[in-house]
C-alpha cells in the first residue's frame, strides 16, 4: 500500500496526523513554541515495503546555517532505542546543500531514507530530531517530535 504524507508546519504545539495506513501511523509536533516554515513528504506510508522511502523537504531556516549538528533520539515503547549525533555542516568543505544557507533562504531537497529496510517491531516510537547551530548544543534552530505507531510486526 502506497501513501503520501505532506505537511506544512506553521502552528507550534499543534499535533497533526501525517500518515496512516494498515500498518503505520505517524504524527508530529514541534518541540518549541515558535512557528516554523517547514514542509516534508514521504512515500510510501508503510513499514512493510521492502524498497526505500522517498522523501522531499522544504525548510526556511530562521538563522544562517554555517554550522549544523543533528541530534536524533528514538524511544521504543518508552525505552531509549537510539541516540545519534552528526555534524552536518562545519563551515569547511561541507557536502550538504543546507550548509552555508542564509536566514530566510529556502532549502528544497529530495532524498532516500534507507531506514525503510529496517523491520520495525510492533509498538510506539517517539522520535526527536534536533538541529543546533553550535557544537555545545545550546543554540537549537529546529526541533521536531514525531510519533510513530507500528500496528503490526513485519516479521
Amino acid at each position: 500500500m502506497f501513501g503520501l504524507f505532506f505537511f506544512i508546519l506553521f502552528n507550534p504545539g499543534v499535533s497533526e496526523l501525517l500518515c496512516t495506513s494498515s500498518d503505520l501511523e505517524m504524527s508530529y509536533t514541534f518541540c518549541d513554541s515558535t512557528a516554523h516554515a517547514f514542509m516534508f513528504n514521504l512515500t510510501p506510508c508503510s513499514t512493510m515495503n521492502k524498497s526505500l522511502w522517498k522523501a522531499a523537504l522544504t525548510w526556511i531556516p530562521r538563522s544562517d546555517i554555517i554550522f549544523l549538528k543533528i541530534v536524533f533520539n528514538v524511544w521504543y515503547d518508552g525505552a531509549k532505542a537510539l541516540h545519534w549525533k552528526e555534524v552536518i555542516c562545519s563551515g569547511a568543505d561541507d557536502e550538504y546543500s543546507v550548509c552555508g544557507m542564509l536566514k530566510g533562504e529556502t532549502l528544497a531537497a529530495a532524498f532516500d531514507i534507507k531506514g525503510a529496510r529496517t523491520k520495525f517491531p510492533k509498538g510506539n516510537y517517539s522520535i526527536i530530531l534536533q538541529g543546533f547551530s553550535d557544537d555545545s548544543e545550546k543554540n537549537m534552530i529546529i526541533c521536531l517530535n514525531f510519533t510513530m505507531v507500528v500496528k503490526q510486526d513485519a516479521f
